[in-house]
């Protein structure tokens, strides 16, 4: 069985090839067969796993030394991860990813989803500035904020074409019912929530509901925030994860989580470019199937 020091190496190994051969880098990393997952309201398909910027990306983006974040974007995109989700409430994230995903030159290969909280229209003028873009691929209302008054401003911008796809999120409980709301009576097409192996509130109705109104979903905090990591720090990774291909427990958290066939794409955040590398080992190969899925949820709740 693959270890997640053996992987991990791995993927050290392959990225210091990144200079010299790039095509080289991507034939390793086995780029073909990535996951995906179709926007349902286009059939476009995004990578399964990609890239948050709040925690600790935006602890780094405010930082004097940004080069761990340069190293994370390559990282992603050299292993054919594109969705970068950020906002403006992630301090210097979206200011500063923007400015090195302009230098690298990646800036038009990413799905670029930000978000509004506040003065839409101000905020909107300051993320194309920032992300250098003519067109923001995703532009979703953050936590729920005023939806009634912004949410016309969203679908203004996707009418001119400046905006391609249009949602809300929510990491709040309290939040969860107003979601559902919007859901069902607004034609959005993305939504992004919190989801994780020991927070599966969304399997109840908001991922079924997902699906059945054809919207796309975007999941954060993955980990619980390293809830899980702290969970299982010490422990060996059960022999049975080989079985659906997760050579570490962030693999073995992102599979359950990407297993349901209603998530659209997974944004763990991270400054640390081997954690990128072991987070787009989860969009690949194989995904647990149901009752693999009861047998991880039991692990996870027989856990202190």
């Amino acid at each position: 069985m693959i270890t997640r020091r053996s992987w991990l190496q791995r993927m050290a190994a392959a990225a210091g090839a990144l200079a010299l051969d790039p095509p080289a880098l991507l034939a390793q990393a086995g780029k073909a067969d990535l996951i995906t997952r179709a926007i349902p309201s286009t059939g476009e398909r995004l990578p399964i796993v990609g890239l948050g910027s709040s925690a600790t990306f935006a602890q780094a983006a405010g930082s004097e030394d940004v080069a761990a974040l340069r190293a994370v974007l390559e990282r992603m995109t050299a292993l054919g991860g594109r969705v970068f989700d950020t906002a403006p409430a992630y301090g210097a994230a979206e200011e500063v990813a923007g400015r090195i995903a302009q230098e690298l030159g990646i800036a038009q290969r990413l799905f670029w989803a930000t978000k509004v909280n506040a003065a839409a229209r101000r905020q909107l003028e300051t993320s194309f500035r920032r992300i250098g873009k003519p067109v923001i691929d995703l532009v979703q209302i953050h936590n729920m904020a005023d939806v009634r008054g912004q949410l016309p401003i969203l679908r203004e911008y996707k009418q001119q074409g400046r905006v391609r796809y249009i949602g809300v999120t929510t990491t709040f409980e309290g939040q969860y019912a107003e979601l559902e709301q919007t859901m069902r009576n607004e034609p959005i097409d993305f939504i992004g929530t919190d989801y994780a192996i020991d927070n599966r509130h969304a399997e109840e109705t908001i991922l079924p509901l997902a699906r059945d109104k054809g919207i796309a979903v975007l999941v954060y905090a993955p980990f619980g925030r390293r809830r899980l990591f702290r969970r299982v720090a010490g422990r060996s990774l059960p022999e049975w994860a080989a079985e659906f291909d997760a050579a570490s427990w962030a693999q073995f958290f992102l599979k359950y989580v990407a297993s349901h066939p209603a998530v659209t794409a997974i944004t763990p955040a991270t400054s640390r470019p081997e954690n990128m590398a072991d987070n787009m080992g989860g969009a690949r190969g194989r995904l647990p199937d149901e009752a693999t899925r009861k047998r991880m949820i039991e692990l996870v709740e027989a856990l202190p």
